[in-house]
């Protein structure tokens, strides 16, 4: 294990972030000098949090200059595994240093405590939305935006974005790139890593240019369009509001949000192949097929089961009962769920007893492989569904041998094994940990149906679940221990698992 070259990777990725920061600190200054008084104390935390992250960033950087040598496997994983973690800590910083410190006269803000932050920094860099704040508005402006930036450098990841810019990885940043894309089929779209990363990227900031100019639009102001643009194509689901989505009261919004969560949860390297022209591959996909016909299904169960019933928008007001109205709150939440974005307009939790058995099914299915949403992925679920009738045909018809295919491709006995040993360990580890919260909150009576939907809900990245996470519900009663968990949890549904499991093996630690 080469822990000079990993310190050194640290101290860019922190020297990336501080940028990031510093570039939300100077449109904070341009707030304090165009008279909001709310952005000084915030902008001295993001320069303070600037200062800190370029100090370390610079001492690892630069203390191990003259470090050779290429990243192999396992300083790959190590490095994404970490990154993720790092970047939070220092994520964190803003809202730490920016909350009144208790004692001070002051009330005493969720960030005032380490642990609120990091799980807030955790939730935006993963993408999960899960939020510890009940009063959103209140925030500074500049910490909502960084709070937004969050999910938009992690919808694609952060280590996709070194491998995209910093062509200095070389040969590991290839590594970096297949340890770091979701899902079974991290193959680039281009022979070179490098240039699929960049690719990637480029269709990411197009699609972020047009759902900000759409939203501005249909109503929504400058910041507001940004922030909501960050959220939605990232799959991660902060506003900066506190009803969500629902308190523009816009049709245009919602079908806006709505188009876009849907887009972002398709495979990226598609959007490629259409740049290329190759209609027919992509309209033959059988993830993207299956993909939308979950949606579209989905939206028709919930629909049909909730129309004619009363429920909540998340403004608290009574959702109209048209049946227009009733498949666009179904498709909205269906999508959001769906994509793990989390966006929400309506209280989801006082649906009848099938349309939330439809959302939890949604929960566990997710966005597709190569997308920026979670969840196990479509392929995944469309994989282990042919596997299973393979094997039920087998019953009857034992002397047929007939392979597995998705599409033109064969599933071969390898990933076969991997798509159902994935799925269960998955399954196991949902219960685990809503055990684990269980215990953790003890003194807080936890109930069953919070415990396993919030560990859903983080580990596939979504943010809502039900109960006393639902949709109108927020993250912050929690004990600290829970949060720090919830942390890790999150970190293991972006990373998909197996990438934190490995470092917690003394083999993995053991030279070759």
């Amino acid at each position: 294990m080469n822990a000079r070259l990993i310190a050194r990777q640290f101290g860019l990725l922190l020297l990336v972030m501080a940028a990031m920061i510093l570039a939300v600190a100077a449109w904070s200054f341009l707030q304090v000098q165009l008279g909001d008084e709310r952005e000084r104390a915030a902008f001295r935390a993001l320069i303070a949090s600037v200062s800190i992250g370029g100090a370390v960033g610079a001492a690892l950087w630069y203390g191990t200059r003259g470090q050779t040598g290429a990243i192999g496997r396992r300083e790959a994983i190590l490095l994404v595994a970490m990154s993720w973690f790092v970047g939070a800590g220092l994520a964190a910083l803003p809202f730490w240093l920016w909350s009144a410190p208790a004692g001070s006269g002051a009330p005493v803000h969720p960030f005032s405590a380490y642990v609120n932050c990091y799980f807030e920094s955790m939730s935006g860099l993963t993408t999960t939305g899960a939020t510890v704040l009940t009063d959103i508005e209140a925030m500074p402006r500049s910490l909502l935006l960084w709070r937004a930036l969050t999910h938009w450098l992690g919808g694609l990841g952060i280590v996709v974005l070194f491998v995209a810019v910093l062509p200095i990885l070389g040969v590991g940043g290839k590594r970096l790139f297949r340890v770091e894309a979701a899902g079974p089929t991290p193959d680039g779209v281009t022979p070179r890593i490098q240039e699929t990363a960049r690719v990637l990227w480029m269709i990411y900031l197009g699609m972020t240019g047009l759902e900000i100019v759409a939203l501005r639009l249909v109503g929504m102001n400058w910041f507001d369009s940004v922030c909501h643009t960050f959220a939605t194509l990232a799959t991660g689901g902060f506003s900066n509001h506190n009803a969500s989505v629902a308190g523009y009261r816009s049709v245009g919004v919602d079908l806006i949000i709505l188009v876009f969560m849907v887009a972002a949860g398709i495979n990226f390297g598609l959007y490629f192949q259409l740049m290329r022209r190759r209609w027919k591959q992509v309209l033959q996909d059988p993830e993207l097929r299956c993909y939308l016909g979950i949606i579209a299904a989905g939206t028709i169960v919930v629909a049909w089961s909730v129309h004619g019933q009363a429920y909540n928008t998340t403004t608290g007001e009574l959702a109209p009962a048209g049946i227009g109205s009733t498949v666009q709150y179904s498709a909205f939440q269906v999508a959001g769920v769906q994509t793990t974005t989390g966006f929400c307009t309506a209280d989801f939790d006082q649906w009848p007893f099938v349309a939330k058995g439809v959302m939890l099914a949604l929960m566990f299915v997710g966005g597709s492989a190569g997308s920026t949403g979670g969840g196990l992925k479509v392929i995944r679920c469309l994989m282990a569904v042919k596997i299973m009738w393979a094997e039920i045909e087998r019953v009857f018809r034992p002397n047929v041998v007939r392979p597995v295919r998705i599409g033109k491709v064969t599933i071969d006995q390898d990933l076969k094994h991997s798509t159902v040993v994935y799925i269960l360990g998955f399954v196991v580890l949902v219960f685990v940990s809503a055990a684990a919260l269980m215990v953790l909150e003890e003194d807080s009576a936890l109930d069953s149906t919070t415990a396993v939907t919030a560990s859903i809900a983080m580990l596939n990245n979504i943010g809502p679940g039900l109960a006393r996470v639902g949709a109108t519900c927020n993250y912050g009663w929690f004990s600290p221990a829970s949060k720090w968990l919830m942390s890790v949890m999150m970190a293991l549904g972006r990373l998909e698992v197996l990438t934190i499991i490995v470092l917690f093996f003394p083999q993995f630690w053991r030279s070759d």
